[in-house]
């Protein structure tokens, strides 16, 4: 029995139903240099190596990091948000219409223009009442900031552990100073349990967010973000079972460089900590730039390129590993470009308005949000005309005064209270 059989027959117990996958998927070709065999791979005695069916691993640690993220959210991330000073926008309530509930559930959530004069004349509604209805609607569906800061807040913790962790174990690697070491014996090279756990736990943290991620608040690149996904999870897989795990280190750690610097801006952003997230964004614009626009190209596309072929030609898998690289540079360059948008906004105009990378949700437009803010302004005075204060309300109050005093006479504004 072949080297390569007995790996496969490992990962998979039953050959015989798995028999293509035998003859095709695990052909030493499609997985390793010319001239080297699964033999080859099985390394010497005392050694870990890569094995393919390691990766089963990575889905019960998916399932453990689905279930830590809830336990996290609810006991570290909830409390941490109301000590940040984190509050929820009031949002007005749709009145109860059968018809419109029904056509927003069944149907869509925009409807036409002539859906809404339909509507309009079943509900004996007017049009313009029919579209605040539905926008009133839509708003409800849309996360609350408490939600986006939990969220934000669970990647935060992983991503500064996976930095922390990986910068500690990878330090003293030779390939990370000399990035020809990733190549020098290839590839028997045997791994270490610091880095085989390094390795598996990132893999099943991608796995955790991309079965996530029709329940994650949908951004403006939520297809960037999946392509991401997916590429990365390609990208990891196959670079265990080929031993690129060395290389696949250096990704890695470039990646969580600065992620956990964007969802520390986002959390003191949804705290409303305006001067402390723009100061975060910009050092996390800064970071990002060097690490996916200078280091990633310049250090890691450029060593799976050329110096790899300093130790065999190309094959399939050689094509396949860097071809995924390129479509991860391709997307660096894409949020790069939103970023540079934000920085431009930052330096001109002194504040940073929105997070253009993925922070705003990709079904809520700008004139929902003028007219969200003119519907508030409403309950707020209604609040106020009828005596009553809502706690619940006070920042929300506060903003609608501020707006009152600004279009007031200076002598009426002479005598009315200072906003806060």
């Amino acid at each position: 029995m072949t080297g390569r059989r007995r790996i496969c027959t490992a990962a998979f117990p039953n050959t015989n139903r798995m028999g293509l996958l035998d003859q095709w998927l695990w052909r030493q070709e499609h997985w390793l240099p010319p001239g080297i065999t699964w033999e080859d791979m099985e390394g010497q005695e005392g050694a870990q190596y890569p094995r393919p069916r390691d990766l089963f691993v990575t889905l019960p640690l998916a399932l453990g990091f689905i279930a830590l993220r809830y336990v996290f959210e609810r006991v570290v991330a909830l409390p941490l948000g109301r000590q940040l000073g984190v509050r929820d926008r009031t949002r007005v309530r749709p009145r109860p219409v059968p018809q419109l509930q029904a056509f927003y559930t069944h149907h869509s959530h925009h409807p036409s223009q002539s859906e809404i004069l339909s509507l309009s004349k079943q509900c004996d509604l007017t049009q313009r009442q029919v579209e605040t209805w539905f926008r009133h609607r839509r708003n409800q569906d849309r996360p609350s900031n408490t939600r986006k800061f939990c969220e934000a807040c669970w990647r935060f913790a992983f991503y500064l552990v996976a930095f922390t962790a990986g910068l500690a174990c990878l330090i003293d690697a030779p390939w990370f100073w000399d990035q020809r070491e990733c190549w020098r014996g290839y590839p028997q090279q045997p791994v270490s349990k610091s880095h085989y756990w390094y390795y598996l736990t990132e893999l099943g943290f991608y796995w955790s967010l991309l079965l996530c991620v029709s329940v994650d608040v949908k951004r403006k690149d939520f297809k960037e973000q999946v392509i991401h996904h997916i590429a990365t999870l390609s990208l990891l897989g196959f670079s265990y079972c080929a031993n690129y795990i060395r290389i696949g280190t250096l990704v890695m750690l470039v990646h969580d460089s600065s992620d956990f610097l964007l969802e520390s801006a986002k959390m003191f952003n949804y705290a409303g900590w305006r001067k402390t997230c723009d100061a975060l964004f910009v050092v996390f614009a800064v970071v990002f730039l060097v690490t996916r626009l200078v280091v990633f190209p310049c250090k890691v596309i450029n060593t799976t390129l050329f110096l790899s072929m300093d130790v065999f030609e190309p094959f399939f898998g050689y094509y396949f590993f860097n071809a995924l690289l390129l479509v991860l540079q391709a997307l660096h360059i894409f949020w790069a470009w939103l970023i540079l948008r934000m920085v431009y906004k930052f330096l001109f105009q002194g504040k940073v308005e929105r997070d253009e990378r993925s922070d705003e949700e990709s079904e809520v437009g700008e004139g929902e949000e003028e007219e969200e803010e003119k519907d508030e302004e409403e309950v707020c005075h209604w609040e106020k005309s009828n005596g009553t204060f809502n706690p619940k309300l006070a920042i929300l109050t506060n903003n609608c005064v501020l707006k009152n005093l600004t279009n007031q006479s200076s002598s009426t504004t002479s005598r009315m209270p200072k906003a806060r």
